[in-house]
């Protein structure tokens, strides 16, 4: 998915994955003791700004990347005993950040989040916060002010509007994930006969917050088999054709392999015969849980180190089709796709943009903020917007960064893992709404 992604983790998260509010107090005089290494990405003028209605459109990152692996130091986190058994930001608990002033974000790279966060506001203010830290209204005044803001005042703009908090010990782990494409026909041919299904028409979406307040925000899938409900096909039984009458095939894909990942992405372009592009978005997912297979071709010695990358892990599979085949399908989980005419759109239903976008796992990320990540790489260091969730992205301060199409993107995507602090970006004056022990405003 990209849109609701079952699977967004990608590269080494494939390949190693996977009571009450709290406020963590922490000494007045805090400061991280180290900055970034890191070059800011020169100022270069921006384009017109195009106006920001609809699903989004295509924005420029304002960020370098190209592949490459450039090291840098990332800013050390307040020292926090972490709470293992949070399940939220608000019970992980939240402490002061560093002031926006001393990261290093340019004026570009802000443009470029001011954007993302504006497209996101509606969104960001209509829905719930799972988090526990802010509610809807509480963003009213910032996305007011991303309207409103000059040209070449997007820092300014965060500066004056945002403060950062670290949820739990902010240690971040960031993957990446790409918009793939790969060879398909929407016919059936040879070549190509690895279906791309539609979703199935047994497939239920049961909402279990109607049956019980208990169960309020938790959701399962399945299929109704007699008097029950049970659960939905696996992968296995899916590619042994359990669902061959049941979803519509969309188109056929050439590779095995290729059509994994597609899945993992949950959004792609497919190239056909003729070379023209037909774009599929995530629909569904079969409700079974998502297990990297890259972490069990580790352990099992199958791979080594230089082959942890979603490239290594794909030469791999193709290498040994009939093993590769069998470990595909430990991965249980199975996402079902429809096809769409605008670029790849994010869970919020907003197109989602390279080096801007990022998913998050929505309990401990407001779904629409911005976060700094502050990593041991320069590519993914910066200001992104959490604007996409991932069935494999769950806790705190974990991060898969989108980075768009083509070979640049996949190359980055394909083999980012990186790791540093995380600082969440809310409203001025939610950090002492939360010490003053009152809650996010109704």
């Amino acid at each position: 998915m990209i849109g609701k992604r079952v699977s967004t983790s990608f590269a080494l998260a494939l390949a190693l994955s996977a009571c009450g509010g709290r406020v963590v107090p922490v000494a007045a005089d805090h400061r991280p003791v180290r900055r970034p290494d890191v070059r800011p990405v020169p100022n270069r003028p921006l384009p017109p700004r195009p106006s920001l209605t609809g699903a989004g459109q295509s924005i420029a990152s304002g960020r370098a990347y190209d592949g490459r692996i450039l090291p840098a130091t990332p800013l050390l986190g307040a020292p926090v005993v972490p709470n293992v058994g949070a399940t939220t930001a608000a019970t992980a608990g939240v402490v002061p950040g560093p002031s926006i002033d001393t990261l290093p974000i340019t004026e570009a790279q802000a443009e470029a989040a001011r954007q993302a966060f504006l497209t996101s506001c509606p969104g960001l203010m209509r829905r719930t916060d799972a988090s526990g830290l802010t509610r809807g209204p509480d963003w009213q005044a910032a996305c007011d002010a991303a309207r409103a803001a000059p040209r070449g005042g997007a820092r300014d703009f965060f500066l004056t509007n945002f403060e950062t908090v670290q949820v739990g010990d902010g240690r971040a782990f960031a993957t990446g994930y790409y918009e793939p494409e790969i060879a398909a026909s929407r016919d059936r041919r040879p070549g190509y006969d690895v279906p791309i299904y539609a979703r199935p028409d047994d497939l239920v979406d049961v909402d279990l917050g109607q049956f019980s307040a208990d169960l309020k925000g938790k959701k399962i899938r399945g299929r109704v088999d007699g008097k029950s409900l049970v659960p939905y096909y696996d992968r296995a039984a899916i590619v042994g054709g359990a669902i061959d009458r049941r979803a519509p095939v969309l188109a056929w894909g050439a590779d095995e392999a290729a059509v994994f990942f597609l899945q993992v992405q949950g959004s792609g372009r497919l190239r056909l015969p003729d070379g023209a592009i037909m774009r599929v978005g995530y629909d569904d997912q079969n409700g079974r849980d998502y297990t990297g297979i890259g972490a069990l071709m580790k352990a099992r010695g199958l791979i080594g180190p230089g082959q942890t990358s979603m490239q290594g892990i794909v030469a791999w599979l193709r290498a040994n089709p009939e093993q590769g085949r069998a470990i595909m399908n430990e991965n249980k989980s199975f996402v079902f796709f429809r096809e769409i005419t605008t670029p790849p759109l994010g869970a919020m239903g907003y197109v989602v943009n390279g080096g801007v976008s990022a998913a998050v796992d929505t309990k401990f990320v407001p779904l629409g903020a911005p976060v700094f990540l502050s990593m041991d790489r320069q590519d993914a260091t910066g200001l992104w917007v959490a604007q996409d969730t991932g069935g494999a992205i769950k806790g705190a301060n974990r991060f898969d960064t989108f980075w768009g199409a083509g070979p640049l993107a996949e190359a980055t995507a394909g083999g980012m893992a990186a790791r540093g602090t995380a600082f969440l970006l809310l409203p001025v004056g939610t950090l002492a709404r939360m010490q003053a022990g009152a809650p996010a405003q109704p």
